[in-house]
């Protein structure tokens, strides 16, 4: 047994170092409710928003589950198509990547899928894990998860992708926490893993 003193191994080297901050980048065509996600992480509150020129970026904190009280650095980016390009510069060393999806904008659906499939295949984002926040659940009509799923393609990803859809509303913010939560635990068993991967390689 003394052979292994001092050997880390466990599920504490994949956990984040105390006070460590996660990036997280939150992507999404427009008006798909990024923004006022984004505020209603960080304010608990409902704020009116105006179109993203650019990006926001706000400090928040994990509310709920294994998350709680775990800081994440959350960059929220313009949807719009002229900004689109920008999204691979905010992703290139981000922990995980929320997409903000209408989950009533069904004319828009094949462009959101597309707009999702391009960021979770390009190199810089492999393995990335990947919450789709299935927003406007308050709506009617607003489709279900596992329509959701089938209508983005999720299956299609790589083996390597993680992610998951969680249903939200960005005005009560319901979801929204749940949705950290989720991305929280897919960043630390990609940790997990990387780490294993590591140990088989040496």
């Amino acid at each position: 047994m003394g052979a292994n003193m001092g050997k880390p191994g466990s599920l504490l080297d994949a956990l984040p170092t105390p006070g460590a901050t996660l990036h997280i980048v939150m992507l999404g065509l427009d008006s798909a409710g990024k923004t006022t996600a984004l505020y209603r992480l960080k304010f608990d509150q409902y704020l009116n928003t105006v179109p993203t020129i650019g990006f926001n970026c706000e400090k928040v904190k994990g509310a709920v589950g294994k998350s709680k009280g775990i800081s994440f650095l959350v960059w929220d980016v313009g949807g719009q198509e002229k900004l689109r390009p920008l999204w691979k510069s905010y992703t290139r060393c981000t922990d995980g990547i929320v997409f903000v999806l209408d989950s009533v904008d069904l004319e828009r659906m094949e462009e959101a899928k597309m707009e999702l499939a391009r960021t979770a295949r390009s190199p810089d984002n492999a393995g990335v894990p990947v919450l789709v926040l299935a927003n406007k659940q308050d709506l009617p009509g607003a489709k279900e998860p596992k329509e959701l799923e089938k209508l983005l393609g999720l299956h299609e990803l790589t083996p390597s992708h993680m992610w998951t859809v969680q249903p939200a509303c960005a005005i009560t913010g319901e979801g929204l926490f749940e949705g950290i939560d989720c991305l929280y635990e897919m960043i630390l068993k990609r940790r997990k893993l990387a780490k294993q991967s590591k140990k088989k390689g040496r």
